[in-house]
């Protein structure tokens, strides 16, 4: 996990919320908000955290998936391939 550099206190942000946005997104590095000197939100571009959720979602449907297999649950490749042939011949 990398290591976050960018550590501003929330009076700080508060302060300077406009150009510590205008820092982020030229740096594209998260800040952490601290508050009472405790790490309490981090801060990331838009685009950055979207990404992230995507991944984060790609990565619980393996996860499901790979329970499924192991429960036994799910279809032969050869039952999928040849459905899928069936339709697209029909077409």
């Amino acid at each position: 996990m990398p290591r976050i550099e960018k550590i501003i206190p929330i009076s700080d942000f508060r302060k300077d919320a406009a150009g510590i946005l205008d820092r982020l997104c030229d740096s594209r590095e998260p800040y952490v908000i601290t508050r009472r000197g405790r790490p309490a939100a981090v801060l990331v571009k838009m685009d950055d955290y979207e990404r992230q959720q995507h991944d984060l979602e790609l990565l619980r449907l393996l996860a499901q998936g790979e329970a499924d297999i192991a429960a036994g649950r799910g279809y032969a490749m050869e039952d999928v391939l040849a459905e899928a042939k069936a339709i697209i011949d029909k077409l």
